[in-house]
């Protein structure tokens, strides 16, 4: 795998960032090199790939962890490192594995190799491209779960010919240029001898077979571009940036090979009243003077109900109640968050001749020894000037 580049440097990551640092940058390269945004550049097409590939393996805790300490070959099933830490074969993506490629690029210049096995991957089964969309829900939906409905316009099989690209009744025929290898060889002569090279046949673009009557339908393609509508089952506990996967939904696959993937890349509108950090909660409560200095008991609003909570007497403004469990529920493992309830205190701005005689009684009745902090600092300030 030595054509791979390091999957932080795809996302223009350092190594250690975080989950937040992972999906932001994921989601920055899946819009630039989205296949909508760049219809037919095959560069943003294989970038757009090779964004999705870092991120699924970024994106989950247990694959990053074993790419960190192993590189590609922690992550590759054919490297044997599976969490076991020991070698298996010589498939890995920090092995041997690419011998193959170095046969075939060395057989093509001196006239032998394995040609064949080039030839085998061009023919054989290839994943289908990979989509992303947006998808924005409301704070209730993300925290609840819901199911949306969701159009998008992609390549799907054509019906007619069933992803041949040939009109029904007729099948591929054997390149003549070719004769059926997908390669075309030359020789040159040189002062140092005669050397040979291989490339892809042009005319069959390396498959060896051609449409003699392409499909009136797709023109040969296999597929056609079609809108669709996908409903997706959005779990609680979703939250900005989170990414919900739907296997084999993305674009079909060549030669039979697997549909790709589509990634919902999920956007919650801020809540009114709540706001959320990562499974936790946080509400801000106004509260009297009365309230504070003489405690009471308040109202607090959950995700899905109204509970009392006592404040203790002398509760100063900014404080921080802590309620556990009434968070949010985790979408991994349903682990609920916690509620930070910060009380606030609010003064009251319109106030007529009797109530400011009854607040300015109050003012008057009140000592400096009835404020903890207002002693402190008068204190503080004394012992300064002496």
């Amino acid at each position: 795998m030595a054509d791979k580049r390091d999957y932080y440097e795809v996302l223009g990551l350092q190594k250690g960032a975080s989950e937040d640092e992972i999906k932001k940058a994921f989601r920055k390269m899946a819009i630039k090199y989205h296949p909508d945004k760049n219809p037919g550049d095959k560069e943003a097409e294989e970038h757009f790939k090779e964004v999705n590939e870092a991120y699924s393996i970024l994106g989950d805790p247990e694959k990053k962890k074993k790419y960190d300490q192993f590189g590609f070959a922690g992550v590759d099933p054919n490297a044997g490192f599976g969490g076991s830490g020991g070698f298996g074969g010589f498939g890995g993506a920090n092995g041997f594995g690419d011998f193959e490629d170095i046969f075939d690029m060395f057989g093509g210049m001196f006239g032998g190799g394995r040609g064949g096995y080039s030839r085998q991957r061009r023919n054989g089964p290839m994943k289908g491209s990979d989509l992303q969309q947006g998808l924005n829900i409301t704070f209730e939906e993300a925290v609840f779960g819901v199911k949306k409905d969701i159009k998008l316009t992609k390549y799907v099989e054509c019906d007619k010919c069933h992803g041949t690209g040939a009109e029904p009744g007729t099948q591929k025929v054997t390149c003549p240029d070719c004769g059926g290898s997908g390669e075309v060889h030359t020789a040159q002569k040189t002062p140092f001898g005669t050397f040979q090279s291989v490339s892809p046949c042009q005319r069959c673009n390396g498959t060896g077979q051609i449409i003699e009557k392409p499909c009136s339908t797709c023109g040969g393609n296999g597929r056609v571009r079609k809108s669709l509508t996908i409903t997706v089952n959005i779990p609680a506990g979703v939250d900005n940036d989170s990414i919900v996967t739907l296997r084999g939904q993305g674009e079909p696959g060549i030669n039979g090979g697997p549909a790709g993937d589509l990634y919902i890349v999920i956007a919650v509108k801020p809540h009114k009243v709540f706001k959320r950090k990562g499974q936790d909660l946080q509400l801000e409560i106004p509260i009297t003077f009365e309230q504070a200095a003489l405690g009471a008991e308040i109202i607090v609003p959950t995700l899905k109900e109204k509970l009392k909570y006592k404040i203790p007497p002398g509760t100063q403004p900014g404080t921080t109640f802590r309620m556990k469990g009434k968070g949010v529920a985790s979408p991994r493992n349903s682990r609920m968050g916690d509620l930070y309830v910060r009380v606030m205190l609010e003064v009251p701005t319109k106030l007529n001749a009797k109530q400011k005689k009854a607040v300015q009684s109050m003012g008057n009745a009140l000592t400096d020894d009835c404020y903890q902090k207002k002693s402190k600092f008068a204190s503080m300030i004394s012992e300064w000037f002496k």
